[in-house]
């Protein structure tokens, strides 16, 4: 490995003809004269392709949410880290959609679309070498956490917050249990809790402050001084999901009756990983109760990378059009995670939708979860909730703009777009002219 950079001299820069010397030995050679390209296994050629069936009515209202995260370093050493972090989500109808050319959208149209439909949360987390006057960056991130999720402002109105303690003391039935037990950000005690829809309290077993963003265990990922990355991407991923089940919620307690007509969209797969799955199971609660309830939930994930995408790119030519494969746990385990049969259901922890292979035609090859309720291992059509409505809906939001896109997606993420170019150049400024305790205010306010 090379020498870095340091304040006065240069990194050590890697020999440009040191790859010669490998390219002699005999073994590499052969090697690489041997490598061929991969066959499709025959496992993977004859699978149960089903046909899709749009015959059922589509969906009228269509929610999509995305999010972006940038992760902005500074040049010189000790090298602070800022994570920004964006989401958004929009609601269009049937007739909205209508007016969308799917191949060249003209600009106008999409900006009436966003203008009145569409709301955004912005924050940010001080990853290392970055502090708060009075906090150190463990105790800091852990204000900023409950803060964001806790937004009030006008766009949000504290909503996030209520869908957070909706989902976590299980609200939507008549019970009101405690909080269930987690780890103490302070002493690390695993039976901190906090009494029913209380948003603060204090741990059982050190008496110091607790919140009720510290379930989700993200403290867990820390350092005193200083945080993974991952901090800012998981924060993304469960927001979106609380900003789906902030509109879930809404119809749920106000217009139950339009729920039901209603298609969710997400960007990412159904799924939450780690500690912060606590989350997994009220919600798959909630989706098979409303089902019971006659009021089925139509929510759609689309992955647009990862192992399930790349296994789809390489079988994908095989699968007839308008046609699906729901993979077995056996098939997720030793054809796509390459991993022994044996242990617990792929999925059983994190899930709460199954994974589709699905083939519209040669340009919309998608990788889609929908939910299943309680957790199936091996799932069916039959199991997927609102399967119907959501593939009958399904050809009114492709877009032709890129491959295997869906409108609402691709709408929610020209709002939440952070890209690595201008934004991150923006950002940056801003961080390193601002300073930390300043840039994480306007941050805060931008919503």
């Amino acid at each position: 490995m090379p020498y870095q950079a340091g304040n006065r001299l240069p990194g050590e820069r890697a020999s440009r003809i040191g790859h010669l010397e490998v390219l002699k030995s005999p073994l590499v050679r052969q090697l690489c004269e041997n490598f061929q390209k991969p066959e499709i296994p025959r496992e993977c050629k004859n699978l149960d392709w089903q046909p899709i069936d749009t015959d059922a009515d589509s969906l009228k209202y269509i929610f999509g949410v995305d999010g972006s995260t940038q992760i902005i370093r500074s040049d010189t050493s000790p090298y602070s880290t800022i994570g920004f972090v964006k989401t958004a989500l929009l609601k269009i109808d049937q007739y909205e959609l209508a007016k969308v050319d799917k191949d060249s959208p003209h600009p106008y149209v999409i900006r009436d679309i966003l203008q009145d439909s569409a709301i955004y949360h912005a924050t940010a987390f001080p990853l290392r070498n970055i502090g708060i006057r009075g906090l150190t960056n463990y105790h800091a991130i852990r204000e900023i956490l409950y803060e964001s999720i806790n937004d009030n402002s006008p766009e949000m109105e504290g909503q996030i917050m209520e869908t957070y303690k909706w989902l976590a003391y299980r609200k939507w039935t008549d019970e009101q249990d405690q909080l269930t037990y987690f780890e103490c950000p302070h002493c690390h005690s695993r039976n901190a809790t906090l009494p029913f829809d209380a948003q603060e309290g204090t741990c059982p077993h050190c008496g110091k402050k607790l919140l009720i963003t510290d379930w989700l265990g993200f403290h867990q990922e820390m350092g005193e001084e200083s945080a993974q990355d991952t901090v800012a991407t998981t924060y993304m991923n469960i927001h979106e999901t609380l900003l789906l089940f902030t509109a879930i919620r809404t119809y749920w307690e106000k217009k139950s009756k339009i729920l039901s007509e209603c298609l969710f969209v997400k960007d990412g797969p159904l799924s939450i990983r780690a500690q912060y799955s606590k989350l997994v199971q009220p919600i798959r609660q909630f989706l098979a109760y409303s089902q019971d309830q006659g009021l089925p939930v139509h929510l759609l994930g689309q992955e647009k990378s990862g192992r399930f995408f790349d296994h789809f790119q390489f079988i994908g030519n095989e699968a007839p059009d308008r046609s699906l494969f729901i993979p077995s746990d056996a098939y997720v385990k030793t054809q796509i995670q390459q991993r022994p049969l044996e242990g617990a259901e792929y999925g059983f922890d994190t899930n709460y939708g199954a994974k589709i292979f699905l083939k519209w035609n040669d340009y919309h090859k998608m990788i889609l979860n929908i939910p299943f309720g309680e957790f199936v291992a091996n799932p069916n059509l039959e199991d997927l909730i609102g399967h119907q409505r959501i593939f009958a809906t399904l050809p009114k939001i492709l877009s032709n703009r890129h491959e295997g896109a869906l409108l609402p997606i691709e709408l929610a993420h020209g709002i939440a777009s952070l890209s690595t170019y201008p934004s991150a150049r923006i950002l940056k400024l801003f961080a390193v002219n601002s300073g930390p305790v300043e840039i994480l205010f306007l941050a805060e306010n931008e919503n």
